[in-house]
């Protein structure tokens, strides 16, 4: 039986406007509950105990402790909470070192109150958010490393599927689990299930990380 319960929130946010301005948007969602609010990490790491989120939605740049450190120390702490990143454009590198610390994925900072609760859900269910303006920047980099002839296949390292290939092709483009299945006629749950078949195959554990193997295997068009 699905879990209906509102989703618990713990908020960091070091702004005072910017978090009012959260706090307002989120008031209204009925899918989830704010349970708590911090002005900077080690607020964070000291309100979780008492206020049990299952998301952390957190501002990158908090002055003293970092964002990634935050992600990194939680992660470690609490494997359980899942990490939900507010940044702005120009932090495409801190993006993809949050990521790869343990964050689920990011918003842009100005996302509506939809876009944020439906990322919110995506991120509790088991799933990765990636913007679309900022994973193309996020693209660019990758690019940049990626070698010029496709990977081999490691012996034993099974192909991607056409169907794997075309989810993969659609996440690079930052379209949430939700997007993919309404283009493709199927459930959300089965584009879940898709993505942990890429995931095993590329060896991965996330959207970002198989976007880049995507690319540097010449899976993905850009």
């Amino acid at each position: 039986m699905e879990d209906r319960r509102p989703i618990r929130v713990l908020v960091v946010e070091d702004q005072p406007k910017i978090l009012k301005n959260q706090l307002k948007l989120l008031d209204a969602a009925a899918d989830l509950i704010v349970i708590g609010t911090a002005t900077s990490g080690e607020e964070a790491l000291k309100e979780i105990p008492n206020c049990k989120p299952e998301v952390l939605l957190l501002d990158l740049g908090l002055p003293q402790m970092s964002g990634i450190d935050v992600t990194r120390e939680v992660k470690a702490r609490w494997p359980g909470i899942e990490i939900l990143i507010f940044t702005i454009f120009d932090e495409e590198q801190k993006v993809l070192e949050a990521i790869r610390a343990g964050a689920s994925g990011y918003l842009l900072k100005g996302a509506t109150a939809d876009k944020i609760v439906e990322a919110i859900c995506d991120v509790r269910a088991g799933g990765t958010v990636i913007q679309p303006n900022l994973a193309r920047n996020l693209l660019k980099h990758f690019r940049a490393d990626a070698p010029a002839a496709p990977e081999a296949l490691v012996p034993g390292q099974r192909p991607l599927s056409e169907r794997e290939k075309e989810i993969l092709q659609i996440i690079a483009k930052g379209i949430s689990n939700n997007e993919a299945a309404a283009m493709l006629g199927v459930s959300k749950a089965t584009i879940r299930t898709h993505l942990e078949h890429i995931y095993a195959k590329l060896e991965v554990t996330n959207r970002v990380e198989a976007v880049t193997e995507g690319i540097r295997k010449g899976l993905i068009d850009m």
